[in-house]
């Protein structure tokens, strides 16, 4: 009987179909060596998160954040980074700002690819010196507790052993891979906020270490956060014998206040509240001065630059025209919001996830707070993902904030795969 062979139109589409069943179940597992590596790392980042958090180091105290960033840069220095422990001249002053601002961490991995990465994160935290005595750092269970653990000793760890698995991989495809750590972010980064901006604005990605919460969510967008001081000079006079030769500053005040409170547009999400008033000396005297400060809350940058024209433009309406009224808006955070850029990458991380045999929440509709990934956002056109940080519990509370330990190896798992695929070009 003749052989009889196969036709070239039925073995393409079988080769097809069985190229396309391989690379299904490629990408339906975790890639071996990645994982194993990321499973190898976990308690050497437990022993760095116990070193970082034994390091006290609250935003105003300058001597704790030189030691910590002296801490960090040894070990970028020891994964093979160009590092530098940055001092700034360049500050934003706020109403809070102290004399001194913290210190900045920053390395650069030179790789052989094009692709330019940033992953930020922040070493100050709220708490005042001395606290840590009372609590060190423990394990409970599946939880590691500490003052700053969650935000943000975690985030720095996280990308120190992050870089340790790409040096173990041998992996240098990437352009250039760039680690920012400011210590001023807990005070709205005044000395930072402009240098997080200019190179930020020359990365493709920006990847930021803070906390996922207790779920591990990513964050496209993040709210703004603004802050208003009104003040208003008066004159003095008695309140019993001669109101009439005094100008009422606390009158003027209320009149001021009120006359703002229509500067919210709460369905766009801008929101003006005033939230601490102060007036008078003595209750016979009329008040020579009255101030008030607002919280203010944006979804778009542009809403605060209307927002502080609006304000300028109300105090020129004065109920009387003896007193001087002067506003003052400081943006504390921008908002961060969220793009196309930004939605691909972190799309593709949910794709990972699932390698994992686990999901990726993304959010892009602000919650909570602002970070310093808006200030990374302002300039450039490059993707920029929040909430790459570990999952965890307590930010600014008394001995209650934590990690969820077995969070650490996915976290792991997803930094050094993003870095990886957007480097080679995977993710376009």
């Amino acid at each position: 009987m003749p052989h009889q062979s196969t036709a070239p139109s039925v073995i393409r589409p079988l080769m097809a179909a069985l190229a396309m069943a391989f690379a299904l179940a490629a990408q339906a597992a975790p890639v071996a060596d990645v994982h194993a590596l990321a499973q190898q790392e976990q308690q050497p980042l437990l022993d760095t998160l116990r070193d970082l958090v034994h390091i006290e180091s609250g935003s105003k105290d300058i001597e704790g954040l030189n030691q910590i960033a002296e801490r960090i840069a040894g070990q970028l220095k020891q994964l093979g980074g160009a590092v530098e422990v940055l001092q700034t001249s360049d500050v934003y002053r706020l109403d809070d700002t102290p004399e001194k601002v913290g210190p900045a961490v920053q390395a650069v991995f030179k790789g052989t690819g094009t692709k330019k990465i940033m992953l930020i994160a922040h070493m100050d935290t709220v708490y005042l010196k001395g606290m840590l005595k009372g609590q060190p750092f423990r394990i409970d269970g599946d939880k590691a507790y500490g003052l700053g653990i969650s935000d943000d000793k975690q985030g720095i760890a996280l990308i120190l052993h992050t870089i340790a698995v790409l040096q173990k991989l041998n992996f240098k495809d990437y352009g250039t891979l760039t680690v920012l750590i400011n210590g001023d972010e807990e005070i709205s980064s005044p000395g930072w906020r402009s240098t997080i901006t200019r190179v930020a604005a020359e990365q493709d990605v920006v990847f930021s270490f803070e906390g996922g919460g207790t779920d591990g969510t990513l964050r496209l967008a993040t709210s703004g956060i603004g802050a208003a001081y009104l003040t208003v000079q008066g004159k003095a006079s008695h309140a019993g014998a001669k109101p009439e030769d005094g100008v009422n500053a606390l009158y003027e005040l209320s009149h001021q206040l009120l006359q703002m409170k229509d500067l919210s547009k709460t369905d766009e999400g801008l929101k003006l509240n005033w939230t601490v008033s102060k007036a008078g000396t003595n209750r016979n005297v009329i008040p020579a001065e009255a101030t008030a400060q607002a919280d203010a809350r944006a979804l778009r940058v542009a809403d605060f630059d209307g927002l502080e024209k609006g304000l300028q433009e109300k105090v020129k309406s004065k109920l009387l025209p003896a007193s001087k009224v002067d506003v003052k808006f400081e943006v504390r955070r921008p908002p961060l919001e969220a793009s196309d850029a930004s939605r691909r990458v972190a799309g593709y991380g949910k794709v990972i996830y699932q390698e994992l045999g686990m999901s990726l929440n993304v959010v892009e509709k602000a919650t909570g707070g602002g970070t310093d990934a808006a200030f990374a956002a302002l300039k450039t056109k490059g993707a920029v993902v929040e909430g790459m940080g570990l999952s965890g519990y307590g930010a600014h509370s008394n001995d209650a904030e934590y990690v969820q330990i077995n969070t650490i190896v996915p976290r792991l798992y997803l930094a050094t795969r993003m870095i990886m695929d957007i480097s080679r070009g995977v993710l376009k």
